[in-house]
């Protein structure tokens, strides 16, 4: 009985971990201030983050620390993160404030542009190699249509929250909270690239 109960158990955990380590469906990182940990932890069977990023950086040219603060910002690296709900009626739970979704938190209709413009018909939000892929090329397309360096974690993430259109228009010249949420950004991008030179030492 005893034998057969760890032979059970022991394939349990055996399955919880080819679960956690398929590509999109893994949890978030733990420590998810420090670069460093985060690809540590994410270096598996299946994904391996950090040279995702570093592939995304080769082809779009935005560097890693930009490509993975805007992650950081957006979700947290929740494979699974959406916005919250609105309530009816103040208390019965509702529609969602938008149709973000994913790693990226990238709206439906701007995910099909992706897809399409990639020929990566079947990205999903939910994969980090697609995730990853598809904020440098959001990013890229900001560069160039605004002459933003691509080292402009600031702008580049202003552009990413507001749309093209919107940050286009200056909406965001107006949002002071936004501004400093901007700026987050921009200081974790910088700490990012700061840890990423001591990688080799810390994992």
């Amino acid at each position: 009985m005893r034998t057969s109960h760890f032979v059970k158990i022991a394939g349990l955990t055996l399955v919880a971990a080819l679960a956690a380590a398929l590509p999109g469906r893994s949890a978030a990182p733990l420590e998810i201030d420090n670069v460093c940990a985060v690809f540590s932890q994410k270096a598996g069977w299946f994904e391996d983050w950090q040279q995702a990023a570093e592939e995304t950086q080769r082809e779009r040219g935005v560097p890693v620390p930009v490509l993975m603060a805007t992650l950081r910002k957006e979700s947290a690296f929740q494979h699974d993160a959406k916005p919250p709900r609105t309530f009816l009626l103040g208390f019965i739970p509702w529609k969602r404030v938008s149709s973000a979704y994913g790693y990226s938190q990238a709206l439906d209709g701007t995910w099909a542009q992706y897809q399409k413009e990639t020929g990566n018909a079947s990205a999903k939000r939910t994969n980090f190699k697609d995730a990853v892929d598809f904020v440098g090329w959001y990013h890229d397309k900001t560069a160039r249509q605004f002459g933003i360096a691509k080292d402009d974690a600031y702008n580049l993430y202003l552009a990413y929250y507001f749309g093209w259109t919107g940050y286009g228009r200056g909406d965001w010249k107006e949002r002071p909270g936004l501004q400093a949420y901007a700026r987050q950004t921009e200081e974790m991008a910088r700490d990012y690239a700061a840890q990423l030179k001591t990688c080799g030492q810390q994992v």
